[in-house]
């Protein structure tokens, strides 16, 4: 059936462009209908902003660098649900690229791999979320946005009659819009992958989001839903008056110090992909788990207002605490865009499919990135080859290592 869905997509292409720019777009289709197919993804993820459309965000005119203190050795292993991992086993078995880990805002320790790099971008998935999290609270502390409480299509007009009209801007920041929805990326027809088809094919996310339908009572139910943040990414440029990128780069990128160009991949329209088309280095990653940390101070300055940083990485509601509960489809708590998991130690995460991630353990002044391009994920239907779950108790395994 993927099979079919990449020749059909290919097909369409050489139908609707002729010749024009063929090879790309041909390059574009395989690319995508690749995805949760099983095939292997390294060489695709460093060059996804070579392939498709994109805005580039430059280097800070002072770019920051991290000082290096004495590195620390991974641990051997580690132990999830009874099962015994040996960590360079676990490394490639996730297809890891980079591994990052800061500890007191040091780095302590540093590896790539296959096609990873210091210097290579890498393709964020929803690890962007937790950026445009970032800018909406900028946006707000800044008054273009009046509060979170008030509905999105308030500033979104062209969302009016569609699953987002009159829904609170908290709501959608806490994947509790209500919208139908079907995030299964191993199912070619899911809203996911049909959403994704339009970067091989060609046309507006903006279109897609305005058809999404309401299913349950907002506020009511956590389910993870990528176009509820496409849905922030049009509240966040009409209330802006400006793109995300250009936002992002005055407000963000170059105040955290970005040492390398960044890349949002676009629509045909020019629309960023908010809901994961982020490409960056490992290092500018983990400048965002940083910020995090230390409360929105980085740099020698308030980025994000600290209080919605607090927000940010607190469940408020029953149905964003972390547990198994009727109340939500992840295991995993929410606060707006960024993970909370189980325990009492504080720590939150954002991630991204093929086990992308910044990890967050502030007690014990630790940020990690992992960027990586496991092949298998999505491949099973229970989910036991996506290795989240094992991946949050790897880093739990660093941290206990530099305590």
């Amino acid at each position: 059936m993927k099979y079919i869905v990449g020749i059909g997509a290919i097909i369409l292409i050489i139908i609707g462009v002729g010749t024009f720019s063929i090879i790309d777009r041909l390059d574009r289709a395989r690319t995508i209908s690749s995805l949760f197919s099983g095939a292997e993804q390294l060489t695709n993820f460093p060059r996804m902003y070579k392939i498709f459309p994109n805005t580039k965000m430059s280097a800070a005119p002072q770019p920051y660098q991290f000082e290096k203190a004495a590195r620390v050795t991974l641990p051997e292993g580690f132990t999830y649900n009874g099962t015994n991992w040996q960590t360079t086993t676990f490394l490639e078995e996730t297809d890891t690229a980079a591994l990052l880990v800061l500890k007191d805002g040091q780095i302590i320790h540093e590896q790539y791999r296959s096609t990873g790099g210091d210097r290579v971008q890498w393709l964020s998935m929803s690890v962007a979320k937790s950026f445009i999290s970032a800018l909406i609270g900028i946006a707000v502390d800044e008054g273009h946005i009046k509060s979170i409480e008030e509905p999105i299509t308030q500033y979104a007009p062209e969302l009016i009659g569609s699953a987002y009209d009159n829904v609170r801007i908290k709501d959608v920041l806490q994947m509790s819009s209500g919208a139908r929805w079907n995030e299964d990326y191993g199912d070619p027809e899911s809203d996911i992958n049909r959403f994704g088809r339009i970067f091989a094919l060609g046309g507006s996310m903006n279109d897609f989001v305005a058809t999404l339908e309401p299913e349950l009572e907002p506020g009511s139910y956590n389910r993870y839903n990528s176009t509820d943040t496409q849905a922030l990414g049009i509240l966040l440029t009409n209330a802006t008056g400006r793109s995300i990128t250009d936002y992002m780069t005055e407000k963000l990128y170059h105040p955290m110090g970005a040492e390398t160009d960044g890349y949002w991949l676009t629509d045909a329209e020019g629309m960023e992909m908010a809901f994961g088309g982020l490409n960056l280095t490992a290092r500018d990653y983990a400048k965002i788990g940083e910020i995090y940390r230390r409360g929105g101070q980085f740099n020698g300055r308030q980025i994000v207002p600290a209080d919605w940083v607090k927000a940010s990485i607190t469940p408020d509601a029953p149905h964003l605490m972390p547990g198994e509960t009727e109340l939500s489809n992840y295991p995993i708590g929410y606060g707006l865009q960024w993970w909370v998991p189980e325990g009492n130690e504080g720590e939150f995460t954002a991630i991204g499919v093929y086990n992308q991630f910044v990890y967050v353990a502030p007690k014990d002044g630790v940020t990690i990135v992992k960027l990586s391009a496991n092949s298998a994920y999505a491949t099973s239907e229970d989910g036991s080859t996506d290795r989240e779950f094992e991946t949050i108790e790897f880093f739990r395994a660093i941290v206990d290592s530099t305590n």
